[in-house]
């Protein structure tokens, strides 16, 4: 795939905004509450699939090479933190929401919505499985499903609904006026 110097920017400003999501965060014992759902979600709407899971790979990139951009570190041993699963999330999400971005022309608020609660989905399955594995397998430490559930899902998923509802309402907004401009 050729990519335009103006992809390239938008993807390297999307990876940014992804980092910059992770240190506007709102810190709990295990999984810090932040603001990368927003910036990885937001990059699948107006980037479309492809270049959405770009920007999140190079943001996992920059981030495994050792430059602390993760919510709490990085370099390549953060894929044993408990949170890393979520940041494969985020990836998928955008994927996911960029895919739908790229098959409907019309943007409509439940639809719209509808995908990004899926794209949050896979967020909390890559994030609250990888907990899962890495606490009781990695750190040793009694953990059950259902107590993953309660430290890596309970606490987070109403404010990721309202800012999916966020996302969506602005979206159904802003998208067609990129469209209608020919910025996407």
């Amino acid at each position: 795939m050729n990519l335009s110097v103006r992809d390239m920017i938008l993807i390297s400003l999307f990876a940014a905004l992804t980092g910059i999501g992770a240190f506007i965060k709102i810190p709990t014992p295990i999984v810090p509450f932040t603001l990368q759902f927003l910036f990885c979600t937001y990059a699948g709407m107006f980037l479309g699939a492809k270049k959405a899971l770009y920007s999140q790979f190079l943001y996992l990139f920059i981030g495994l090479i050792g430059i602390p951009i993760f919510a709490n570190g990085g370099g390549p041993a953060y894929v044993l933190q408990p949170t890393f699963g979520y940041l494969i999330g985020f990836a998928s999400c955008s994927y996911i929401v960029g895919k739908f971005v790229d098959k409907n022309k019309e943007i409509k608020f439940w639809p719209t919505f509808g995908i990004i609660l899926l794209g949050l989905g896979a967020v909390y399955i890559f994030g609250v499985a990888y907990l899962y594995m890495v606490v009781k397998f990695y750190l040793d430490k009694e953990m059950t499903i259902v107590t993953a559930l309660t430290v890596g899902f309970l606490p987070y998923i109403t404010l990721d609904v309202i800012q999916s509802v966020i996302i969506a309402l602005s979206a159904i907004k802003i998208i067609p006026i990129l469209r209608r401009n020919s910025y996407i």
